[in-house]
């Protein structure tokens, strides 16, 4: 079975700001909500932060169908610029060093046990899951709560005996 995971990132621009990240995960007919907020953020890394969040709250290997508005995220990962990166040294092809390079790599960690299927939409149009996501990211970004999503946690007291942040440790975390 292919679980599938919309995510979306918002931030207060494209120069940092504060930043919000959604995940929605569906396996089945189980469904998931993440989010967090990080203080100096662009909307990219948001978007990145969401892909890769959502990829580390799978306990186990999948078949994955991730879904994305951000082209960003998308096409790099499906059209070779990511393999191009990796190959030139981390850098882009102005020959300069690529932007979030250390989001990539965690992305790319995130992705390495799964078989990732990157899907783009459109944002903010008729894709349910992907609005929800959405969302999650503003809500996040703005510190609204929001009923039964796990929050993230940037409190270094929130790390678990395995030296892990615990929501990402599957045995402190339960999952």
């Amino acid at each position: 079975a292919t679980v599938e995971i919309w995510t979306d990132g918002a931030s207060d621009g494209k120069t940092g700001g504060i930043g919000g990240w959604g995940v929605v995960l569906k396996a089945g007919d189980k469904v998931k909500e993440l989010s967090g907020q990080e203080p100096e953020a662009t909307n990219n890394r948001m978007e990145l932060r969401a892909a890769i969040e959502g990829l580390y709250a799978l306990n186990k290997p999948c078949k994955v169908r991730l879904v994305s508005d951000s082209e960003y995220v998308v096409k790099s990962m499906t059209e070779g610029w990511i393999d191009r990166w990796q190959r030139t040294g981390w850098m882009n092809a102005g020959k300069k060093p690529v932007a979030n390079k250390d989001l990539w790599m965690e992305l790319l960690d995130a992705s390495e046990p799964h078989e990732v299927e990157w899907v783009h939409v459109r944002g903010h149009a008729d894709d349910e899951m992907n609005n929800r996501a959405d969302e999650l990211a503003v809500a996040a970004k703005t510190g609204e709560p929001v009923e039964n999503v796990v929050q993230a946690t940037e409190d270094p007291d929130d790390i678990c005996i395995h030296d892990i942040p615990r929501q990402r440790c599957h045995v402190c975390s339960g999952r």
